[in-house]
């Protein structure tokens, strides 16, 4: 299963059983809750009827003796309550009925009122409600007036009447259960609504969190394969990619990982690139010096002492070349102090290389304007140097080397055989090299990489192609 899939299924899991426990609570809360804020509105109301009936219990106006008696305010009032009209609105739940029953209990425990009149007479002194309160405690319970039913829960909570100090009877208040029923439903609906909609943005919340992570951790395992892929021949390493905490140190311990790996790689590489090269004029010098110590002829011995001269002057070009690359891939930017015409370095770059074109029977030209921009004078100059050192190699005698410069870009182009196609995509590597027309020995295949370096450097690239005949290969440089 992939990171974030795991993420995502983890944070949902989580999520899950903590949001189903607390609404467990809520809900499994808020029914006895209700219960619990009605039986306490029940007491305050029982103990103050109670007290507002103490009196006539007391005076025998409200007995068993008198139970169809009409001489009690207290019986009056009560059942002029009962059947009082009521329209209210109660947080937007409609209420048009008082549902309090009311009874009061002589001291035996025999009902003496019932505001709905069908107890009176019996005697109660069983039930919970009055035995516990002529007793002197606290008495409440809770009946179902259908066994069968669990809607048909009445609560009853008595309050003792008293007379000088002594408990003469009790009356209870009782509401049926069903009359909070639809609050307590509402406020489950309520908070079931909140606990989805908690879960849904519970569910965005975990989504964008996971895309956050699995991205920054995709970026470091891009980051990861760039790294341990093989260095590219023009130096140029992958961005650390910038992420927070833990990643970006992990990110930057990579970096230093990487930059210590391509530091070797980097020397191993040159150590056996220069060893090859070296070995071919090494040998080319050593045989020779070897044939001057003998008695040669004077066309030999000059022969021989050319041939020291040339394959020192390959190496003395070989060791600058490498020289002027290693400085370059140490770089990490080029540096210009004014905006410099791409125009003057063509030129001057065009008059370092006029003696040797002129050796080689080759032809100069220069065409354009170009434009100037933010680069480093030496480097653009040594990078179309070696353009026109490459072309001139690769000219005929007689042959023309055109610098052409437009904008920001500098095409250099010759009339030589070009490049074979399988060759292009290696062009730049280091000591990469192809045949010269003429037979002569390779090049160190290192001019074409200080040129791809510098481009890097200004943020530029290259276009490279044959032309049939010639080869042409266009700058262009980063504004």
């Amino acid at each position: 299963m992939r990171l974030g899939l795991r993420l995502l299924f983890a944070f949902f899991l989580i999520n899950g059983i903590a949001a189903f426990f607390v609404l467990r609570v809520f809900t499994a809360e808020i029914k006895p809750s209700v219960r619990e804020v009605m039986e306490d509105m029940m007491v305050d109301t029982a103990n103050i009827l109670a007290e507002l009936a103490s009196e006539e219990v007391a005076s025998g106006r409200m007995s068993l003796a008198h139970l169809r008696s009409q001489d009690s305010t207290f019986a009056r009032s009560v059942k002029r309550y009962a059947t009082r009209p009521v329209d209210v609105s109660i947080w937007g739940l409609s209420k048009q009925s008082l549902d309090y029953r009311i009874y009061v209990v002589d001291a035996t425990g025999h009902v003496i009122f019932d505001s709905e009149g069908r107890a009176e007479g019996m005697d109660y002194s069983r039930w919970r409600d009055v035995a516990l309160t002529l007793r002197g405690q606290y008495g409440a319970r809770a009946s179902r007036d259908i066994a069968e039913d669990d809607t048909s829960g009445v609560m009853y909570v008595a309050a003792p009447i008293l007379s000088q100090g002594r408990i003469i009877g009790a009356l209870t208040v009782a509401k049926p259960t069903r009359t909070v029923q639809r609050f307590i439903e509402r406020a489950e609906r309520k908070v079931l609504n909140g606990g989805v909609l908690l879960l849904a943005l519970s569910a965005l919340v975990g989504i964008a969190i996971t895309l956050w992570i699995v991205w920054h951790v995709r970026r470091l395992r891009d980051y990861a394969l760039s790294v341990q892929a093989p260095s590219n021949s023009f130096g140029v390493a992958p961005a650390v990619p910038e992420v927070p905490g833990e990643l970006g140190d992990l990110a930057r311990a990579m970096e230093h990982m990487r930059e210590r790996l391509e530091g070797r790689d980097y020397i191993e590489g040159y150590v056996r690139a220069l060893t090859h090269e070296l070995k071919s004029p090494v040998a080319a010098i050593r045989g020779a010096g070897e044939l001057l110590h003998d008695d040669l002829p004077p066309e030999d011995r000059a022969q021989f002492a050319s041939q020291v001269v040339e394959q020192s002057v390959r190496l003395q070009r070989l060791i600058d070349r490498l020289l002027e690359l290693s400085k370059l891939e140490q770089r990490q930017h080029a540096e210009a102090a004014a905006p410099t015409s791409l125009r003057g370095c063509a030129e001057h770059a065009v008059a370092q290389c006029r003696a040797r074109a002129s050796q080689r029977g080759v032809q100069l030209a220069l065409q354009g304007e170009g434009a100037a921009g933010p680069w480093e004078a030496d480097l653009v100059t040594l990078a179309i140097g070696n353009l026109i050192d490459n072309a001139i190699d690769f000219s005929p005698e007689g042959g023309t080397v055109r610098v052409e410069l437009q904008g920001a870009s500098v095409t250099v182009s010759d009339e030589g055989p070009g490049v074979p196609e399988f060759a292009l995509p290696r062009l730049g590597e280091r000591f990469f090299t192809t045949a010269r027309p003429d037979g002569a020995r390779s090049g160190s295949g290192l001019g074409l990489a200080i040129v791809r370096r510098v481009l890097d450097l200004h943020g530029g690239d290259w276009q490279i192609g044959n032309l049939h005949p010639g080869f042409s290969i266009r700058l262009q440089f980063g504004r």
